[in-house]
């Protein structure tokens, strides 16, 4: 449902993602894993067709992301990093406006927000101003959003960000109910996430892939935790570099 060929995208002599290629099945949930500035986000959006790559190119449901990205976006659900939201806005309003975006009209609307009113547990904030929201409420609603015309294809970048011990749990498990019918991406830098709802990781720093595999595999193959093979695949070029400026 998901295939990247060779994406790449740089900001002047920055290169933020580094023609990677990976491919993402149905009942796939993918950890997307890599220290801040890796290159997560930015390829978040690329897929998202939130912006444009430099050269190569992903495709999603069947639609290119240069070709097709009206297609594209309406084939997924994403949470952005900082999920957008109107302040002045309630919770309700909102999604009503996102049914709208989405072309669910009527008895359709109405039962797509009771579903994700249930779903993301925000029934007590729906009549709430969005502005007045708690970060974790926030990050449900953005959640909502993102589930309201019930896609095939999640983009969560961060998911649980902001959440409690308690709403990381929910969200999980919820991520986790949906898993076998839908194509998740998460982006995150939480390893315990990973090892909760993923199925799949790959790691990514400077913009490179430098892992794909199952948690399992991976684990096996260094002979250690992901935490400790996170950070030892995540600082040998720092090794490199100090080795390099000492010589």
């Amino acid at each position: 449902m998901i295939e990247v060929k060779e994406l790449r995208k740089a900001f002047g002599p920055i290169v933020a993602v580094d023609s990677i290629s990976f491919a993402v099945g149905k009942g796939d949930v993918l950890g997307f894993l890599g220290p801040n500035g890796a290159g997560k986000s930015t390829t978040m959006k690329l897929l998202s067709c939130f912006m444009p790559p430099d050269s190569g190119t992903a495709n999603i449901s069947g639609h290119d992301i240069r070709k097709e990205p009206v297609a594209v976006r309406q084939s997924l659900g994403y949470v952005a990093e900082n999920a957008p939201a109107y302040d002045e806005m309630t919770t309700e309003s909102f999604l009503k406006f996102v049914c709208d975006a989405r072309g669910l009209k009527a008895r359709t609307r109405k039962e797509a927000l009771g579903r994700v009113a249930e779903m993301c547990a925000i029934g007590g904030v729906m009549h709430q101003p969005i502005g007045t929201l708690s970060k974790g409420y926030r990050r449900r609603v953005g959640l909502a959003q993102a589930l309201v015309h019930d896609p095939d294809v999640l983009l969560l970048d961060e998911p649980t960000d902001g959440l409690d011990p308690n709403q990381k749990h929910d969200v999980r498990k919820l991520i986790t109910e949906m898993a076998a019918r839908k194509c998740i991406i998460i982006s995150t830098h939480i390893l315990e996430e990973v090892e909760a709802i993923c199925n799949r990781i790959i790691i990514i720093d400077r913009g490179e892939i430098l892992v794909d595999s199952t948690p399992k595999q991976l684990r096996e193959r260094e002979h250690g935790s992901l935490e400790e093979i996170f950070r030892k695949l995540t600082t040998q070029h720092l090794q490199l570099d100090l080795k390099g400026g000492a010589a």
